[in-house]
């Protein structure tokens, strides 16, 4: 059966998918929200997006490949890429729980015990608990086995010491997924474990960050001396860099196990370049006009065209048996490079008007394409940076030498 095609079931989903989509189309809220879930600054767009997400998951459409035991649907694989794929043709608000829906909820379903399934993926589909990763630290980002927070074993509770930086919603968070070093004498990549942290705990700051689009969404996260039960450490002590490269892996798109099948923003910026590009003029005469211009967004048009059919040929496996890992590896490196590159022509089309940053009275499009572009680092950095994904994929695929 070729995997890429709908079954009668899928087809039935996709139905009822599409119409749920655009039955339920939220309205304007009537105050700017964030293009992605790595933007969300205020209680007021948290709580909107809270409820959205709480409203897709009570029409089953959240973790549909997810057992019915945990709060899924148990349908099969690639059931839900047809859900991201109708949310992104309906142009609809994002689901916000991102980082338990895509990363912590996987990882916890493939390694956790049937006690931390029960008490943590329910809530992960309902926004009723949301997550944030507790990863990179001010000395430890791109060489991320170099971190220092420390959890230290006292009886049955751990105390964890240490600083976590770009911590993506930690602010609404009640739970994050906390790498922390129980064995300092161990090799640094053996001595890490894996945590599933409650965020209440006494002893955590949250401090927002402000990026430079002048809004927040990343954090710093510090611990002093916050007690946490041993029963949150996920797998055993000492396993943290094996579940770390998991949940990166879900992360990247290279396994699968999301529960939002990879829906991130509302899609359709092609479209959204090619309407722009007919409403704004270069050198006195619409930029659809303009032949050098015309033929920027053409590439792009081919390039998001090739970017849907790899992912469609990443789903065949004999078309990818020869290195099975290439495909989703390469999808997040060049993905996020798209969205920059598009961006980036979205100000191009606009000549003088690019200079008026979002929200200004003249900005073109609401200056959507001038805060798409500063956000768009966040993903070419996050997960790992495009170099470490060219590094990756050099090594770990093509069996190139490790650079020195």
């Amino acid at each position: 059966m070729d995997p890429t095609r709908d079954t009668e079931g899928k087809r039935d989903l996709r139905e009822r998918a599409r119409a749920f989509f655009r039955d339920n189309r939220p309205s304007d809220p009537g105050f700017k929200l964030p293009q992605t879930f790595l933007e969300v600054e205020s209680e007021e767009q948290f709580l909107w997006l809270e409820a959205w997400q709480k409203q897709v998951y009570g029409a089953g459409l959240l973790g549909v490949e997810w057992p019915v035991a945990y709060g899924g649907k148990g349908l099969p694989a690639g059931s839900q890429r047809v859900v991201a794929e109708e949310m992104g043709r309906a142009g609809v608000p994002f689901i916000v729980n991102r980082i338990g829906l895509d990363w912590a909820g996987p990882t916890i379903l493939a390694v956790g015990t049937e006690e931390q399934k029960q008490r943590y993926l329910r809530n992960i589909l309902s926004c009723d608990e949301v997550w944030c990763q507790g990863f990179s630290e001010p000395g430890a980002g791109s060489d991320l086995a170099s971190l220092r927070t420390s959890a230290v074993r006292k009886g049955d509770h751990y105390i964890v010491n240490g600083h976590k930086v770009w911590t993506t919603q930690a602010l609404w968070a009640d739970f994050m997924i906390l790498l922390a070093r129980t064995d300092s004498n161990a090799p640094k990549h053996a001595g890490i474990s894996y945590f599933l942290f409650p965020m209440k705990s006494k002893g955590v700051s949250v401090r927002p960050l402000v990026k430079m689009t002048g809004e927040g969404g990343f954090n710093q996260v510090l611990f002093e001396d916050v007690e946490v039960p041993a029963s949150c450490l996920l797998a055993g002590e000492g396993d943290g860099w094996r579940l770390a490269v998991m949940t990166l892996a879900f992360e990247r798109g290279a396994s699968e196990g999301s529960a939002t099948g990879g829906a991130l923003a509302s899609g359709g910026e092609v479209a959204r370049l090619v309407a722009l590009a007919k409403e704004v003029s270069r050198d006195g005469r619409p930029s659809s006009e303009d032949p050098v211009m015309r033929d920027r967004i053409a590439e792009l048009a081919i390039e998001e065209e090739a970017l849907l059919a790899s992912a469609l040929r990443a789903r065949v496996p004999g078309l990818v048996e020869e290195r099975p890992l290439a495909l989703p590896f390469l999808s997040k490196l060049v993905a996020t490079e798209f969205g920059q590159k598009l961006a980036a022509v979205g100000q191009e089309l606009e000549g003088p008007l690019a200079q008026y940053a979002f929200g200004a009275e003249r900005a073109a499009d609401g200056g959507h394409f001038q805060r798409a572009y500063m956000n768009s680092f966040g993903f070419t950095i996050g997960g790992g940076t495009s170099e470490i994904q060219r590094n990756l994929v050099g090594e770990r695929i093509l069996g190139l030498p490790k650079s020195t």
